[in-house]
């Protein structure tokens, strides 16, 4: 018993590498959606072979804080994708959310509100829907107004965080990675993200009013040639309209490694993909203390 006291004891005075802790992003319901009565679900055996979040109505955002003496004062919104149907919560969310965090970058996964679901599997669900753009439309202006949300509540709890207030970014794959690019189009000064990071995003899906913005943050850019969604020229499109807007653009197109990879290992190079996002973010100063 004394040995177990003994270890139990040690264990809480170790340094914890993540604190994760859930926020509601709207103190009521959420803004637009009001009258929404179905709740979230989660589901583990489904087609993408992982555990998916679905039919969110009220955003949160869950907060991995690094170690303090790693922390360097960057912070990333990461915004999940699953063609809003769903959130691949685990590896396009908190497992970006740990490999961060050991980079001294504090990580915030949001859940941004969803289609909603007439079954208990919505991997298999958006493939019976027919056409999704029509379904998918009004559900991108929701969430794109809670990814803004969450930039701008990171920003304005900066200081509780050990969080630069202009180091705040925003990274998001696939569905999440629309969510990402239309908050950069769509920002006002306090939820500008001061970069972006969309990971094989649809951008077909992007709310993209008024062109890209005078003070248009900086942008990675990521995707697979072998997309088996047809979207990597759609990262292509996303690249060309920054650079043509004269604004810093960082353009990565693996060769292979299809679509929703996520942190998932395949034996490809996209399995380092995120180690090409550190290299990015040392390049603009944003993993320096």
């Amino acid at each position: 018993m004394r040995y177990l006291l003994t270890v139990a004891a040690f264990m809480a005075c170790l340094p914890l590498v993540a604190q994760e802790k859930v926020v509601r992003l709207y103190e009521g319901r959420a803004p637009g959606s009001e009258a929404w009565k179905h709740s979230e679900k989660e589901s583990r055996t489904n087609l993408w072979n992982t555990r998916v979040v679905f039919n969110v109505a009220d955003p949160t955002l869950s907060v991995f804080r690094p170690d303090p003496a790693k922390a360097n004062g960057t912070a990333v919104v990461i915004c999940p994708g699953g063609a809003f149907f769903g959130l691949s919560i685990e590896s396009e969310g908190n497992e970006v959310a740990r490999w961060l965090v050991e980079k001294g970058v504090a990580a915030f996964v949001l859940k941004y509100r969803l289609v909603e679901c007439q079954t208990d599997d919505p991997t298999r669900e958006l493939m019976t829907r027919g056409n999704l753009d029509p379904i998918v439309a009004p559900i991108v202006k929701l969430a794109m107004a809670d990814g803004l949300a969450a930039v701008g509540y990171v920003r304005r709890h900066a200081k509780e965080y050990g969080i630069a207030p202009d180091r705040i970014g925003i990274m998001g794959f696939s569905a999440g990675g629309t969510v990402t690019a239309s908050v950069a189009f769509n920002y006002t000064p306090e939820t500008r993200p001061d970069f972006v990071a969309p990971i094989y995003l649809a951008y077909n899906w992007t709310i993209k009013r008024g062109g890209v913005p005078q003070d248009a943050p900086p942008m990675f850019i990521l995707a697979a040639s072998d997309d088996p969604l047809g979207l990597a020229p759609q990262s292509v499109s996303l690249y060309q309209d920054w650079i043509a807007a004269k604004k810093p653009a960082e353009l990565h197109l693996f060769s292979k490694g299809g679509h929703g990879f996520g942190m998932r290992k395949q034996d490809l190079p996209t399995d380092r993909w995120i180690e090409r996002f550190a290299d990015w973010l040392e390049t603009q100063g944003l993993l320096k203390k």
